[in-house]
């Protein structure tokens, strides 16, 4: 590895000499040959892709849920360093979304959608060299997170929805919270009585808030704080967005008006390491529902990474209004190119089943759909509600960006926060 420049010093250049030697491998030479050589498109394996038709009914109400994460370096020692991290949730209808030109949409047309429609909450984390004083950034970032779930700017919505996933509320008997390792003496508390926001520590009797048990101080140290866990926030917030829709339908007993509405979420429908420990109530619920018989409509769509370059490669030549479940074992073998595991995929982190869709000759995507509990798909019907999905996504396609969809670009429109407001912006009133 060269060394990296200095404040008085240049750093040091990679010899470009030095990989002369190494072309003189013959192996090394017909690497080099069969990267070069242009034989056309590599063979795929033929796959079986699955029509669907357009017979079930588009679902009328659409909820999308985005987010952004923003760090903030000062430029001189000690390079104080913040992370401003925002989500947002917003409603839209059929009728809304057909006024709108998929090509180009007016942007007055998408203000006027917007202006009563869009919600969304912010926050901010001292990362490095910033402090409150009194705490160390370890207890400040904990209590930041557990008042800003609190929002009081959208009623503590949050909150009150992770309080009905940990708890499991939707059953009418609330079961105790799942358990966590205490942030103080870092030994496994049972979890927290039904409903409570705080509780001492059975060990330590030191103070625990409902936020400890989703576990992120345990990527945090005493003085220091990484990107990941503002980032983490910014990912279960979205998720509680997503949910907060639907705790509210149910709640109100709005179970005819909760079946009439799709649930999008940027990203796939995942929580990883220790925020995994939403991921079996959430399961639960959609166990529940199903078996009540009331049908939840939610995808969660990929815009970057494997899967999606893996579309890239299989979806060509596949046929419009199709759709291909990938296996556990497809997904291993043809995405991750990994070898046998002795659990399944996300088995542990997911709470929806990868599908590629292809919608028409130039609009395809992966998306994530629930099917309860945990499933190796091999059938579409295991999917929750895939037939009214399927339906509803011809209709809030953009032509703007590669397999987009408007309710998750218009998601990141107000989330973003590298444009509203900027980076700039943030820095300038941040005072670093």
């Amino acid at each position: 590895m060269p060394y990296k420049p200095g404040n008085r010093l240049p750093g040091e250049r990679a010899s470009k000499l030095g990989h002369l030697d190494v072309i003189k491998s013959e192996l090394v030479n017909r690497l080099i040959d069969e990267f070069e050589h242009d034989e056309g498109e590599a063979e795929v394996e033929p796959l079986v892709w699955e029509e669907f038709g357009e017979e079930a009914t588009p679902l009328r109400l659409i909820f999308a849920v985005d987010g952004s994460m923003q760090p903030i370096v000062s430029t001189t020692p000690p390079y104080k360093e913040l992370s401003f991290v925002k989500t947002s949730l917003i409603r839209l209808d059929q009728v809304a979304i057909s006024r709108v030109d998929q090509k180009a949409p007016h942007p007055l047309q998408l203000r006027d959608i917007l202006a009563d429609s869009a919600i969304y909450h912010a926050t901010v984390f001292p990362m490095r060299a910033v402090s409150i004083p009194g705490l160390s950034n370890y207890d400040a970032v904990r209590r930041i997170i557990f008042e800003s779930m609190q929002d009081e700017s959208i009623d503590a919505q949050s909150f009150k929805t992770l309080k009905w996933l940990a708890y499991e509320k939707w059953t009418g008997k609330p079961t105790q919270s799942p358990n966590f390792e205490c942030p103080h003496c870092r030994k496994d508390v049972g979890g927290l009585p039904p409903d409570a926001n705080t509780g001492p520590c059975p060990h330590c009797k030191g103070e625990l808030y409902l936020t400890d048990m989703l576990g992120f101080h345990l990527e945090m140290g005493e003085d220091a704080v990484p990107q990941t866990v503002a980032t983490a926030y910014m990912l279960v917030h979205e998720t509680l967005f997503l949910f907060t829709g639907i705790r509210h339908f149910w709640e109100a007993k709005k179970q005819k008006v909760l079946e009439e509405c799709l649930f999008l979420k940027d990203g796939p429908l995942t929580l990883r390491s220790q925020y995994s420990k939403l991921v079996i109530p959430i399961r639960r619920f959609f166990q529940y529902s199903q078996e009540h018989g009331i049908t939840i409509h939610m995808a969660g769509q990929e815009k970057t990474g494997a899967f999606v370059d893996h579309l890239e490669k299989i979806g060509k030549h596949a046929p419009p209004k199709t759709v291909f479940l990938p296996s556990n074992d497809y997904i291993r073998r043809e995405v991750q190119s990994a070898p046998e595991r002795a659990e399944p995929y996300g088995i542990r982190t997911n709470y929806g089943n990868k599908l590629f869709v292809k919608t028409d000759p130039h609009h395809k995507m992966v998306i994530s759909i629930p099917t309860g509990e945990y499933k190796d798909s091999k059938e579409l019907t295991d999917l929750i509600g895939i037939n009214r999905i399927l339906a509803t996504l011809p209709t809030i396609k953009s032509h703007r960006h590669e397999g987009a969809l408007l309710p998750i670009q218009l998601a990141n429109g107000v989330a973003s926060l590298s444009t509203y407001p900027s980076a700039a912006v943030l820095k300038m009133f941040a005072g670093i």
